[in-house]
Order: structure tokens, then C-alpha cells, then sequence
């Protein structure tokens, strides 16, 4: 099993149902030292899914105050390898600490 912070459009209930056939439970977490922007979605699938043209993006602020709210889900291999062709390119994939303790996987700003 992996965890998996969410603070944008994989919280949706229509986005899980069709990236992993399932409704994810969670828990409400905060990643530190982050802050989050807009960027334009192209991808016709994952417009699709999310119906959404514009997703929110974490970057990296290295302020201690800036903080990203989401939901951490507990999720399978399988469908950690579906987030990562959910997610653009203008992602990537890191581990973080939150502010509960918990590591979890999260996608932030890959520049």
C-alpha cells in the first residue's frame, strides 16, 4: 500500500471513480513549505476526467508559514502507477513529511 496527498482535482469523487474504479477514503493533511498556483491542463484526457481546464500546482515557496490543505488516501501499486499517467508532465512525483507526520507521495511544480 502506498499514501497518496491530494490537494486538487484527485480529491474529486467523478476523478477517482474513473482513474481507480473506486471512491478513496482519506484523511485531511497539510504539506509545509509549499504553495499553490494554476496551470492550464491540454491533456484531453485528463480534461476529461476532471473537467477542469485549469488544475492547481504545488511549488516549493521555502517559507515556513506556506502550507498546501488536502487529503492523504491510502491507495494500491496499481493505482499509484494510474496517478502517474493522470498526472501531466508539468508534475512530479515526491515523497513529503506532513504536518500530522505522515510520508506520503504528492505531485508538486516539476520545475
Amino acid at each position: 500500500m502506498h499514501y497518496l496527498f491530494s490537494y486538487g482535482t484527485l480529491q474529486l469523487e467523478k476523478v477517482q471513480i474513473e482513474t481507480y474504479g473506486r471512491i478513496l477514503k482519506g484523511f485531511e493533511d497539510s504539506l509545509p513549505g509549499y504553495k499553490l498556483f494554476d496551470i492550464e491542463i491540454k491533456d484531453a484526457e485528463v480534461l476529461k476526467k476532471s473537467s477542469q481546464k485549469f488544475h492547481p500546482i504545488a511549488v516549493k515557496s521555502h517559507c515556513h508559514i506556506d502550507k498546501v490543505n488536502g487529503k492523504i488516501f491510502q491507495i494500491t501499486e496499481e493505482e499509484l502507477k494510474a496517478t502517474d499517467e493522470y498526472e501531466v508532465d508539468d508534475y512530479k512525483r515526491i515523497m513529503g513529511v506532513f504536518e500530522s507526520g505522515q510520508k506520503a507521495w504528492v505531485y508538486v511544480a516539476a520545475i
